[in-house]
């Protein structure tokens, strides 16, 4: 249940609906998505679209409708307490969080090897050495962590220079697309044949799954209900303003780069700032510093990421905390800067473990246990989705007898039975597909063996944490 405002935790009510927009843009936007999508040719653009009817629209749908419903502090861990019950919310906040916790290792080395291209360094082996990449990673982990510590109205910078640096060079990729196509002939074949996806192709069908992860995020800014400036219309404002950004940025931005680069030169990391160079060079030569300042901008958005998700993730923690399932520490709030302080600083030595898991043990079996810890993290980010994808029909289809007067979701309850069903339904998918192996695995049933069984093994161990909890209370 939520909380009566007489007591609800004292934060400080400091984002705004900018802010907001702008949170969503750094956890939702990844450019690097629109080269891995580019590889696969142009059915990924068939791929983002359906996505983006069956899994985004009813996910941004169903975010707008339980937010507008239940701005609570917690985001979907309260939405899912609220309609399931306590035990079915905490198993949902704890695949929330240990997924992020698993996640921002990722955001970090991603930031690493971004910044390496501005000095010119990409693709030049620095981003495999460790001792650039350890120093980099644990400096910009440190200043996400204590610039999110010392106050939301600090924190929100942080992400919404994020949000800028990921959009800046999104939207000049897809208007050097838009200019290529209207004076140069396209860098790849393209034909309306090839927008028809081969079901039979397992590493296509696995994008899938990466597509549907790419468009995840739009539920976590409502993790921060209670620091939200009038929460009940700026949320839901924010994810209508955002959502079209993001599709514009990975459909379109997915074109520009088949458009502008060959598919067998497409690297995956740098491939926007491939797209960007090869755009460029149209213009003539005056434009040599757009790249590096492009690198400086995605780097700099990755770690502003990592602060949208260190602080969305923490207040999940926080609120568990304040239902006594995690130690009382979660709970705390620091009586200066108004943070869940203790929820946010927990998680910066849980990730650097599986920092040094992933950067020491480089080329050594570490490093493939690291992926399929990855691989895991996947699989149990969708377990959330399925509770809210059931938390919204349930919420609209419980709301009926108001006839439809709180419902903000187009065709009433049974709109919202078909939108969360499609939403549901493409978040399973993309969870078998997730099990299928990259291309070269040796063994697939021992790799399908370990991604599942150490999914069930961390989920397990989030029921064990519950029980306890239960019992001791």
């Amino acid at each position: 249940m939520s909380l009566p405002e007489e007591n609800a935790p004292q934060l400080e009510r400091a984002l705004t609906l900018r802010d907001l927009v702008l949170f969503n843009l750094v956890a939702v936007v990844g450019i690097t998505w629109v080269a891995t999508a580019a590889k696969a040719g142009p059915s990924a653009l068939t791929l983002w679209l359906l996505a983006a009817l069956l899994f985004f629209i009813p996910q941004g749908l169903a975010v707008i409708q339980l937010s507008s419903s239940y701005p609570d502090e917690g985001g979907i861990y309260a939405w899912t307490k609220k309609e399931f019950g306590e035990g079915h919310g905490f198993l949902c906040g704890w695949c929330y969080w240990i997924n992020n916790v698993l996640f921002y290792p990722t955001l970090l080395l991603s930031a690493a090897v971004m910044a390496t291209y501005v000095i010119g360094r990409g693709g030049s082996g620095l981003a495999d050495n460790w001792s650039y990449v350890l120093p980099f990673t644990l400096i910009a982990l440190t200043a996400a962590v204590w610039i999110n510590v010392v106050g939301v109205g600090t924190g929100k910078w942080l992400q919404n220079i994020g949000g800028l640096s990921v959009y800046l060079p999104g939207i000049l990729l897809v208007l050097l697309g838009l200019h290529g196509a209207l004076t140069r002939s396209p860098a790849n074949a393209l034909s309306y044949g090839q927008l028809k996806p081969d079901l039979t192709n397992l590493p296509l069908l696995n994008l899938w799954a990466t597509i549907a992860f790419a468009f995840a995020g739009l539920e976590l800014s409502s993790t921060m209900g209670h620091e939200i400036q009038n929460p009940r219309r700026n949320l839901p404002r924010s994810i209508y303003i955002a959502a079209p950004l993001v599709a514009v940025v990975y459909l379109c931005g997915t074109g520009s780069m088949l458009w502008l680069v060959p598919r067998d030169e497409i690297n995956i990391v740098a491939g926007p700032l491939q797209a960007l160079a090869n755009g460029m060079r149209n213009l003539g030569s005056g434009g040599w510093w757009v790249i590096p300042l492009a690198a400086l901008l995605l780097a700099v958005a990755r770690v502003g990421a990592v602060g949208a998700w260190l602080t969305g993730s923490a207040r999940v923690a926080f609120v568990v905390g304040l239902d006594r399932y995690f130690p009382p520490a979660f709970a705390r709030i620091h009586p200066r800067w108004r943070t869940p302080y203790w929820a946010i600083l927990i998680q910066a030595p849980i990730a650097v473990f599986f920092l040094l898991l992933s950067v020491l043990g480089k080329g050594t079996s570490v490093e493939k246990a690291f992926l399929i810890l990855l691989d895991m993290s996947l699989l149990i980010y969708f377990i959330p989705y399925l509770y809210l994808f059931l938390c919204f029909m349930v919420h609209c289809w419980r709301g009926r007898e108001l006839r439809d007067a709180s419902l903000l979701v187009p065709g009433g309850p049974t709109g919202a039975l078909v939108i969360g069903l499609c939403g549901l339904s493409i978040t399973l998918f993309a969870m078998i597909v997730a099990l299928i192996p990259p291309p070269g695995t040796a063994d697939i049933w021992i790799h399908e063996a370990k991604v599942a069984g150490g999914s069930l093994l961390l989920v397990f161990l989030g029921l064990f944490i519950y029980w306890r909890a239960k019992r001791n209370a």
